[in-house]
């Protein structure tokens, strides 16, 4: 089967890579020339576990080819996805410029049927946008070629998107016709041979369930982190609570963490444009609304709380070790991430910052340069500090041997933005230990 994957993020590579190791004839295309090359030589632009190695055994196995141009290979797919970045405008609302050039770009080169699968992230009505911008190339062009419009919303979680896709708990598909959906069902079929969990719907359903998805998530960290706030206030311990709930089948024990604050590509945007979207249809995502609200100020409650261990007064001069600069483990996305607000708000104090993380911190030089003192490991972070902040949970932070770090660390201070440590164990090593909502 031959298809066509337009853009080369994130979820484009990962969903290119995996449906070429199931045998797909897979041909992924980017405008970036340098990109491309990259790819060719096995050089991956992203940090994602596995990946590497899949992108190479499946070039060198003549699955998975690179190419900037979509026109030469059109006529030789049964089904082209578009998986090009959505930006949010400066309102918030998804910006389509890209998706609707990839539609415009198949409208003026196709000659034969063919599916076009939206896989980004867009809102509501956006499969209605790409279907007229590319029969109005075809109307220009004087030509009458059948082709059919769907809906492919992606759920992989960076860190683990290629378990995530090859072997998905759903999969789900807007379509529009039997033909479309008889394509689809056979590009899926060999991930789900046991248990066909592709679940076919509307296309407009299949475009809201992405948003609904990332944004019931989103909620549930952000009531988790209201919740982690009051416990502080009223003597209560948010990890008891959590267990109480989360035992409650109609509840569940996802996404029920308290920490820092959300960050990513995907629930910070999404959120943001599911209220767009609303406000566009004269309607008020007043829930929706307040997790924004959440998530926004908890993402400086380390910063509260380490004004608050040295007396609400000035922070010029301390040495902040800070572990942690991806939104999440697994990955080097700093997109939303706490830790960029965290930095701001220590150096506008006049702070030392002295960064690690396993991943990121070519990253985050890249969007702040030299502004904070990047270290060769979590020990070299600790040297001298005034206090840790823990902000994301990589595993290699979880078991630190405290007696190195007290002796290096100027105050025995720690501050857990993920609830990661023990505070007893801290305690009995002489460190002063916070988290969040105990």
């Amino acid at each position: 089967m031959n298809i066509a994957i337009v853009g080369t993020g994130y979820v484009g590579l990962v969903s290119g890579t995996c449906f070429a190791d199931t045998g797909a004839n897979v041909t992924c295309i980017d405008v970036d020339a340098a990109k491309v090359e990259r790819l060719k030589n096995g050089d991956i632009p992203i940090y994602e576990p596995g990946l590497d190695e899949l992108v190479v055994k499946n070039v060198k196995a003549g699955r998975l080819k690179f190419t900037t141009d979509l026109a030469s290979v059109l006529n030789e797919q049964e089904i082209v996805f578009s998986a090009v970045g959505t930006p949010p405008d400066e309102d918030g609302s998804a910006d389509l410029k890209y998706v609707l050039q990839v539609a415009k770009t198949i409208g003026q080169n196709l000659n034969k049927y063919l599916v076009v699968v939206t896989k980004s992230t867009v809102p509501v009505g956006t499969a209605g946008k790409v279907r007229r911008a590319i029969q109005e190339e075809l109307d220009k062009r004087g030509v009458d070629v059948d082709f059919d419009v769907a809906s492919n919303p992606e759920f992989l979680k960076e860190g683990s998107a290629i378990k995530d896709f090859m072997s998905p708990d759903r999969v789900v598909v807007g379509v529009e016709s039997e033909k479309a959906k008889k394509t689809l069902t056979k590009l899926y079929k060999p991930f789900l041979i046991n248990n066909f969990r592709v679940i076919f719907m509307d296309i407009p359903s299949a475009e809201m369930t992405k948003y609904a998805a990332n944004s019931m998530l989103a909620t549930r960290i952000s009531f988790m982190n209201d919740i982690a706030n009051l416990c502080e206030r009223v003597g209560a311990d948010v990890n008891m609570v959590r267990a109480g709930i989360g035992a409650d089948t109609r509840i569940g024990r996802k996404f029920l963490y308290a920490g820092c604050g959300y960050g990513g590509s995907c629930f910070p945007k999404d959120v943001k444009a599911l209220i767009k979207t609303a406000d566009a249809n004269g309607y008020s995502m007043e829930v929706l609304k307040a997790v924004e609200r959440v998530n926004e100020k908890q993402k400086s409650v380390l910063f509260e709380k380490l004004q608050k261990v040295f007396g609400g007064g000035s922070l010029r001069g301390k040495t902040i070790a800070m572990w942690g600069l991806s939104f999440k483990p697994e990955t080097d996305d700093m997109r939303e991430s706490t830790a960029l607000v965290m930095i701001r708000l220590l150096l506008d104090a006049g702070c030392t910052v002295r960064a690690y993380d396993p991943v990121a911190m070519d990253e985050c030089k890249r969007r702040i340069g030299d502004s904070v003192t990047y270290c060769r490991d979590m020990y070299d972070a600790v040297l001298d500090a005034d206090a840790l902040l823990l902000l994301t949970e990589w595993k290699e932070f979880r078991l630190p041997t405290w007696g190195v770090i007290k002796k290096a660390m100027k105050q025995p201070l720690v501050i857990d933005g993920r609830n990661i440590f023990d505070a007893e164990e801290l305690s009995e090593a002489g460190f002063e230990y916070h988290c969040i909502g105990r």
